[in-house]
């Protein structure tokens, strides 16, 4: 089959990742659609992580000035005990990884990130209301079913539609996700109702028995995110992610340490939603079909990993394809495949372990972890995470023993 002067590509799921891969794609003259099960390109409210590793794919998308206008950049990591506020470790953030890795760390809304890929993307190129019902590989093209009967054929289709991915289903067959017996309140509270505590601009991390509460400022400061990670037996409910109750999240923290409780007590409304996560996939790609973020490698949020691992798949996935003239697109996905996965179950592996860290009962093994956090010598250290922040994930090599 001769090759095509023009490589169409069909995405489905318009969240960071898939929006991220339409762009690096599209700006790589390949013919790109997004299909959006929902009837709009938005999120729940919540603060994401921006490090150095995923703001330089976003920087080479051309959204260096969109990020500094809405995002944060913290001066610090600051982890913490939880009842006593004592610092356990405060890792440099600022200038000190722009100077280390050349590229800025941010703190951003969630949707605020969505509202600025979608804004670098031709609305023709997005298509809501879409949700994928069946495919078919015929060999020279993928055929795609919509329920609300639209179709569409494509040289490659990736699936960035999350940890319940439609497309990982059709591929490979339904396996429920595992709950890891986390569930986690999140919400939004306006900063001018914290100033009395005098809030540093950093990221807080507070480590405590069967749980943790992590906070941070988003959208230029006017708001503070927070999360608080609880441990429990079971997940009943069926939603994903449903409105929490306030005075469940303030009594889950009762006893920590008054910075904490004062956030909670000023919150108007709070989500709460399970932690589910997937052992590591065995394979993300078939024939011309392949996944991304959450859809191969859903993590744990333990190392602010989740949407920095999805957009370095959209910038290796684009460098693979890009050399679709000198190999078929088969084997152009199983170098992404390839070049992807060993890393990102890394990173999946470590976020499990963290659970564990930051959850450690006052005794023995927390502060063996508390010395091991003073001298350096854990993962929540600058020299640590080199490997995370200093990765380039336009350029491809081959895997590597770890360090």
């Amino acid at each position: 089959m001769s090759e095509r002067s023009e490589t169409s590509v069909g995405v489905i799921g318009g969240g960071i990742g898939g929006l991220a891969s339409a762009l690096y794609l599209l700006q790589s003259d390949f013919d790109v659609h997004v299909y959006e099960r929902a009837g709009a390109v938005s999120d729940v409210g919540a603060g994401v992580q921006v490090s150095p590793n995923a703001s330089r794919v976003l920087h080479r998308l051309g959204l260096a000035g969109e990020l500094a206008r809405v995002g944060v950049r913290p001066v610090a990591m600051h982890q913490r005990r939880w009842d006593d506020g004592r610092t356990l470790v405060r890792t440099p953030l600022g200038d000190v990884v722009v100077e280390a890795f050349g590229s800025p760390h941010y703190q951003i809304h969630r949707a605020d990130l969505l509202a600025i890929l979608a804004r670098a993307l031709p609305k023709d190129r997005v298509h809501l209301a879409h949700r994928l019902v069946a495919l078919a590989d015929r060999g020279d093209r993928v055929e795609v079913m919509f329920e609300n009967g639209a179709t569409a054929a494509v040289d490659v289709l990736v699936g960035a539609d999350g940890i319940h991915s439609t497309v990982r289903g059709l591929l490979f067959g339904e396996k429920r996700p595992r709950f890891t017996g986390c569930a986690a309140y999140r919400g939004l509270v306006p900063a001018e109702r914290l100033e009395h505590l005098d809030l540093e601009l950093t990221t807080q991390l507070w480590m405590g028995p069967g749980r943790h509460f992590v906070h941070y400022f988003v959208r230029n400061q006017q708001l503070v995110n927070f999360v608080a990670v609880v441990e429990q037996d079971s997940w009943t409910r069926e939603s994903w992610t449903d409105r929490g109750n306030v005075a469940d999240a303030v009594s889950a923290f009762t006893g920590w340490h008054p910075q904490v409780r004062e956030i909670l007590h000023s919150v108007d409304e709070t989500f709460i939603w399970a932690l589910f996560d997937r052992a590591p996939l065995p394979q993300w790609s078939s024939g011309r079909i392949t996944l991304l973020g959450d859809a191969c490698h859903p993590m744990l949020p333990f190392m602010a990993q989740g949407a920095a691992q999805a957009l370095e798949d959209a910038a290796a996935l684009t460098s693979c394809l890009r050399r679709r003239r000198a190999r078929p697109i088969e084997e152009s996905l199983r170098l992404y495949e390839t070049a992807r996965r060993p890393r990102a179950s890394r990173v999946q592996s470590l976020s499990e372990t963290n659970k564990t860290r930051f959850h450690l009962p006052d005794g023995p093994a927390q502060r063996e972890r508390d010395e091991q956090m003073a001298s350096g010598g854990t993962a929540f250290s600058i020299k640590a995470v080199d490997w995370i922040y200093a990765h380039d994930a336009s350029v491809l090599v081959a895997p590597t023993a770890r360090p």
